[in-house]
């Protein structure tokens, strides 16, 4: 609608001021006098070849511009360890009777996303917006990403028809050495972004804790108890499962 408004004002006032009459254009173009009133009125809605056929005639510097919307959270279809993660973790909350809804779709404006993990816990009215990530390559824009995803959740919880009393969001990564690195590189704002971690997490999910914005590792592979990994900052010793993320899709391949 809004194209057609503009294009119909900057036809009439173009026209007007190159002193042509409609009847004149519209011979130009091979249109109706009658179809030319109807475009420069807002009411016809004519084709992009007619729409160009004009502009031509009045000497129109025509531009078709598409601004797509925003994309803080890519769909990642094919990548096989985000699935195994994702598959995992999900299955793990559905094993401690929480409800759990994955891939759920958000908006906000022109933000567009994708939520990897949405749970809820109806004893405790808990709503955990969780990110799954296989690596860590900007954590401004993950910290952005759960920030919009966080004020959308309660909406998104809606649809399924969950009452949340309080949210929190999770950054669950695939435990690996590469991984661990880059946490340990940007330690600092690790500290006060994700105060809670694995210990904490566990917590939450018995119920027995306040959440917070919490980090922690998974192995998809593994089938221990606890299956939430400390990382290295959080005095773990042992090695990480994974060397890195192309070693674990090797082995989460076979």
């Amino acid at each position: 609608m809004a194209v057609r408004i503009t294009f119909a004002r900057v036809c009439r006032d173009s026209r007007i001021r190159l002193d042509v009459t409609q009847r004149e254009l519209a011979d130009a173009v091979g249109l109706s006098r009658g179809y030319i009133s109807k475009i420069e009125s807002g009411i016809a809605n004519p084709t992009v070849e007619q729409i160009d056929q004009i502009g031509r005639v009045l000497g129109l510097d025509l531009t078709l511009m598409a601004t797509p919307p925003i994309f803080p959270g890519e769909r990642r279809a094919h990548d096989l360890v985000h699935a195994r993660c994702s598959g995992y973790s999900g299955r793990r909350l559905i094993g401690l009777r929480w409800s759990v809804a994955r891939e759920v779709e958000v908006f906000e404006g022109r933000m567009r996303g994708w939520i990897d993990l949405l749970a809820f816990d109806p004893n405790t009215r808990t709503l955990l917006v969780i990110e799954i990530k296989t690596r860590l390559d900007d954590l401004g824009a993950i910290e952005r990403q759960l920030s919009r995803y966080e004020r959308l959740a309660g909406r998104a919880a809606g649809r399924f028809g969950w009452k949340p009393e309080r949210i929190s969001s999770w950054l669950v990564m695939l435990a690996s050495d590469e991984v661990d690195v880059a946490l340990h590189a940007n330690r600092d704002v690790i500290d006060q972004v994700f105060p809670g971690r694995a210990a904490q997490m566990t917590e939450v999910l018995s119920g027995g804790a306040v959440p917070v914005r919490s980090l922690a590792m998974v192995d998809p592979s593994s089938r221990r108890s606890g299956w939430l990994i400390r990382t290295r900052l959080d005095a773990r010793r042992a090695q990480a499962p994974y060397t890195d993320y192309a070693d674990a899709a090797r082995r989460l391949a076979k």
